[in-house]
C-alpha cells in the first residue's frame, strides 16, 4: 500500500546483483507508476523509464526537451511504487559535467537504481533516427567521470551510452564502449546495434555487463531474449513498447466510439474494474482507513 515496502539501496544492490547473474535482465519500459506495479506482478526483473516516453506523455518528441526536474519528478513516482530496480534515461546528463553532477544526485533522490548518459551533443535525437551527431571522446569521458564522481551511493547504477554506432560505424563503438569502461562506467548501453553478432563483437570488447535496446520501429531487429542471451547480453529494455500499445489500443477505442457511439464493443477488451482496485491495492486502503475510523482503543 502506498508505496514500496524496499529502500533505494536494496534495489540498487538487487540491480547489481542481476547484472552480475547468469540471467538476462529484463526491464519492460514502465509509463506511469500504475504500470510498474502491472511489471512487477507478472515477474520481471525491473522497469526502465524511457526519456522518448517522458517526452511523450509531455506531448514533446525525443529531442532534449524535457528538463531534470521533470524527469527526477517522474522517476520518483514510478520507482516509489514498487520493490523493483528502476532505470532512468538520463539524456546527456542535461549540461556540462557540473550539471550531471546534479542530474546524478536528483536522479538518487528520487529512488532509481541507475541511470544511463549518453554521448550525443546537446539537443539531442531519439537513437534510433539518422542525423545523429556525437561528442568527442573526452567530453563523453567527463561525462561518466563526472557522474561517477557526484554519486553519493556506491551502489548506484552509473550506464554509459554510446550511439556512436550509428554515427562512425562497430569499430569506433567499440572504442568508445572501452574509453567509457575505462572512465568507471558500470554497464554500457550500446545504441543501434544492427546485428546480434555485432552485440557479441561489443560482449566480448568490454568486461562490464551489456544493454540491448529492443525497441519497435528501429534501427535492431527485435531479437528473442534467448538469442541475445545466447550472445552475452547482459539486459535487454522494451522502452516505448507499453506506450505504443496502450496508445494503439486508445485510437482504436477512439475511432470506435465516432463511429458507433458506444463503446459497448470494446468492453471485453477493457481492464476490468475489479482487475484495477486489485492492482491498485485497494482493499489495503480500505482496510487501513477502517482501522482509523473504527479504532475504539484507548
Amino acid at each position: 500500500m502506498l508505496s514500496t515496502t524496499t529502500t533505494p539501496s536494496q534495489r540498487r544492490q538487487a540491480f547489481r546483483a542481476g547484472l552480475a547473474s547468469d540471467h538476462l535482465q529484463v526491464f519492460p519500459g514502465a509509463f506511469t507508476p500504475l504500470s510498474i506495479r502491472l511489471i512487477q506482478e507478472k515477474g520481471f526483473d525491473g522497469a526502465y523509464i524511457s526519456g522518448a516516453v517522458m517526452a511523450a506523455e509531455l506531448g514533446l518528441p525525443d529531442i532534449g526537451l524535457t528538463t531534470l526536474t521533470e524527469v527526477a519528478q517522474r522517476a520518483h513516482q514510478i520507482s516509489r511504487m514498487s520493490d523493483l530496480p528502476t532505470l532512468v534515461d538520463a539524456d546527456t546528463g542535461f549540461g556540462e559535467p557540473m550539471n550531471v553532477a546534479r542530474t546524478v544526485h536528483e536522479l538518487e533522490d528520487a529512488g532509481v537504481a541507475g541511470l544511463h548518459l549518453e554521448d550525443q551533443v546537446n539537443p539531442k535525437r531519439c537513437g534510433h533516427l539518422d542525423g545523429k551527431a556525437v561528442v568527442d571522446a573526452d567530453t563523453a569521458i567527463k561525462r561518466i567521470r563526472a557522474a561517477v564522481d557526484a554519486r553519493r551511493d556506491p551502489d548506484l547504477v552509473i550506464m554509459a551510452r554510446t550511439d556512436i554506432r550509428g554515427v562512425e560505424g562497430m569499430p569506433a563503438a567499440i572504442d568508445r564502449a572501452k574509453a567509457l569502461q575505462d572512465a568507471g562506467a558500470d554497464a554500457i548501453f550500446p545504441e543501434a546495434m544492427g546485428t546480434l553478432e555485432e552485440f557479441e563483437q561489443m560482449r566480448k570488447a568490454v568486461e562490464v555487463p551489456i544493454l540491448a535496446n529492443m525497441t519497435e520501429f528501429g534501427k535492431s531487429q527485435l531479437f528473442t531474449h534467448a538469442q541475445l542471451a545466447d550472445v552475452g547480453v547482459n539486459m535487454v529494455i522494451h522502452p516505448v513498447s507499453l506506450l505504443r500499445i496502450a496508445f494503439g489500443a486508445i485510437e482504436r477505442g477512439l475511432d470506435t466510439l465516432l463511429a458507433t457511439g458506444t463503446l459497448d464493443g470494446e468492453v471485453a477488451g477493457m481492464q476490468t474494474r475489479g482487475r484495477l482496485y486489485e492492482l491498485l491495492d485497494y482493499e489495503a486502503y480500505n482496510a487501513f482507513d477502517e482501522g482509523i475510523f473504527t479504532y475504539t482503543g484507548r
